[in-house]
This record gives structure tokens, C-alpha cells and sequence, in this order.
């Protein structure tokens, strides 16, 4: 989300692992929708998208935009994963300025929208090009708006990522997904005490028991097509043992040792808009160089060995059909390339 993580974000890097958890809601939630009903119309070319390629959150938006072929329509600004106390910035790009917006960090962005807003600043952000203000940091929202406002504008064959028939059952999964996946993971890793961190950290591997069963006898979380559920999933399960089994003390087990969850992991990666996504090497140095008051070293682990990724995994036997009647997305956008797992 903030960066990752909510409210500490405003008192800097040091302050994470300090005070208890808490996920901030999004302050700026106007939707980008076909009818503009927000203000903010469905148009190619007038929006920009931020992300972080270390943060789930944003991942989310990386990935759907990916699989459905979105990306000459919503071009893609990615910021440096090392955040200084004023949140993301855009050091990875000449002149440390996104060439788009001109700014050299996303508040400014913020600041435009609403000067002196409250809490911090998140990724995903979606800017108005033309005026420079952010329009939406509403990372919860923002993938189904994708997949559903903007479908006039998605590729020959993308995958319908929010079937409606079956949104209740995506919405009801995602659901426990968030709260003890995908939230569960940081109110572990920022606990401040061990009663906290013992109550989060059964809530993430009693629901990752749970999504195991359910796993072991379908290929996908819902249907037989990668849905919006999946995605949600993907990005905290590919971070797992890089980051968050030792970083964020989530140690029962590793990803690779529930050998369900494992494989569906390396099954979504293999498929072209997941790990294609994946840059493992923004994902370790963000979370290990930014949480100072977690690590305050910030020495960056030499592990895990990454190259299991790409090594078979069998869930072809469950059958199911990963873009349904549709296609894979084509090649990755030139500089929009990440390493593969395994090589540097």
C-alpha cells in the first residue's frame, strides 16, 4: 500500500516495528470509470499508474493490468524501492524525475490532489496527467475497476479476471485472503508484543491451512481461470519466503514446505503477467533497507535460492484453463523487463 504500510509511513523509516499495526483505509477512493460518474472517464493515455514492484499492493495492479492487456492505455511509472522519509520517489529515472509528471516524488502528486492531506502516501496511485493530481490510491478498488470499467479498452483475449457469476464467491475468498494473508503477514512482522504477534501469526498459517485444502482438488481459488482472487493471493505467497518467513517472523513453515501452496505458487508464476511481474530484487532490498525499526542493519539476505520457481510444479492434472476462452498477454513492454527468478 504506503509504503507497505499504512500510518508509520509519516514518521519515517525508523518508526516501523514501533508502534502496533494498523492498515490505513484510502484516503483518495474516486474511481476511473467508464461513465466518469467520479470525474474521471475511462481514456487511453490520460492516466498514469505508480507503482512499486516491491509492494503486494501495487504488484495487484502490475499483474492485472498485465494480463489484460492494458498497458499503451495505462502507461506504468515504477518507483525506486529504497523510500526516503518523504515515501516514493522516482530516483530510478534520468534526472531522478518521473519523465511523464515531472515530479521527483509521488506526494508531490498527493499534494496537488489536496495540500496537506492526511496519512501517507501509497502505491498504487493512479495521476491525472494532464493536471498532475493524483485521482486514486484505492489499491482494494482499483483491480476490479480494471477489470470491469476499462474493459472497451483491454486486449483481444484478456481473461475476465471479476466474472460476475461468480464475484460473491471471488469476494467472500478475497476477503479472508486480506485479512489473514495479506494483513495478517505485516500485524506479525510490526507486532509489539508477543501476545500480538502469536494472534497474528496463527491467523496467517491457519488460513494458508485453509487455502491449501481448498487447493489440493482445484487448480485455481475460484472457477477454473485465474480470477482477481488469485492475484491477491500470488503477491503475498511470492514475497513469503524471501520476506516475510524471516523478516516478518512468519516461521511456522516456508512457502516450499506446504507442497500445495507451493506449487499453485510456482504454477501462477510460470504463467506469463504473473512472474514476469516479479522483481525479487526491489522486493528484498525495500523491505530489508526501508523497515529500519525491524532491521536496523539493513543488511539484505543473500537468500532464499529463487531458481525453484521455474521447476514443474503438475497442476495441469486439476485441469482448469488459465485465461478461459482467452489468450496469454504477449511480450513484456520493452522496459517493463524484470530478471527471472534465479538470475540476477
Amino acid at each position: 500500500m504506503s509504503d507497505t504500510e499504512g500510518d508509520s509511513a509519516a514518521e519515517g523509516n525508523a518508526a516501523y516495528g514501533k508502534k502496533s499495526f494498523k492498515r490505513s483505509k484510502s484516503h483518495f477512493s474516486d474511481r476511473v470509470t467508464a461513465d466518469g460518474r467520479d470525474g474521471w472517464p475511462v481514456e487511453a493515455g490520460r492516466y498514469r499508474l505508480v507503482v512499486s514492484r516491491a509492494c503486494p499492493w501495487a504488484s495487484r495492479a502490475v499483474i492485472s493490468r498485465r494480463l489484460l492487456g492494458l498497458e499503451e492505455a495505462l502507461p506504468m511509472a515504477i518507483t525506486d524501492p529504497i523510500q526516503d522519509d518523504r515515501s516514493w520517489r522516482f530516483t530510478l529515472d534520468p534526472g531522478g524525475l518521473d519523465p511523464v509528471l515531472g515530479i521527483r516524488y509521488l506526494a508531490e502528486a498527493y499534494e496537488a490532489r489536496e495540500p496537506g492531506h492526511p496519512g501517507g502516501v501509497s502505491v498504487p496511485a493512479v495521476v491525472d496527467v494532464p493536471s498532475g493530481r493524483l485521482v486514486t490510491n484505492d489499491y482494494q478498488q482499483l483491480t476490479l475497476d480494471l477489470a470491469t470499467e476499462w474493459r472497451d479498452l483491454h486486449r483481444e483475449g484478456a481473461p475476465d479476471l471479476y466474472p460476475e457469476a461468480l464475484r460473491d464467491e471471488i469476494d467472500e475468498v478475497a476477503a479472508g485472503v486480506y485479512e489473514d494473508v495479506n494483513n495478517g503477514v505485516y500485524r506479525a512482522g510490526f507486532a509489539t508484543g508477543q501476545k500480538e504477534y502469536a494472534a497474528a501469526c496463527e491467523g496467517v498459517f491457519g488460513r494458508l491451512e485453509l487455502l491449501s485444502q481448498r487447493l489440493a482438488r482445484r487448480r485455481y481459488l475460484v472457477g477454473d481461470t485465474i480470477t482477481e482472487a488469485d492475484i491477491r493471493l500470488f503477491t503475498t505467497l511470492v514475497r513469503f519466503d524471501a520476506v516475510y518467513h524471516g523478516h516478518f517472523k512468519c516461521n511456522r513453515h516456508k512457502l516450499t514446505e506446504d507442497q500445495v501452496l507451493w506449487a499453485y505458487a510456482r504454477d501462477l508464476y510460470q504463467t506469463p503477467g504473473f512472474g514476469d511481474t516479479v522483481d525479487f530484487d526491489h522486493i528484498k532490498r525495500h523491505y530489508y533497507q526501508v523497515h529500519e525499526g525491524i532491521n536496523p542493519t539493513r543488511i539484505v539476505p543473500l537468500g532464499p535460492d529463487l531458481s525453484g520457481w521455474l521447476t514443474s510444479h503438475g497442476r495441469e492434472e486439476l485441469g482448469g484453463r488459465p485465461f478461459g476462452d482467452g489468450s496469454p498477454p504477449g511480450p513484456v513492454p520493452e522496459g517493463e523487463e524484470v530478471p527471472p527468478a534465479g538470475r540476477p
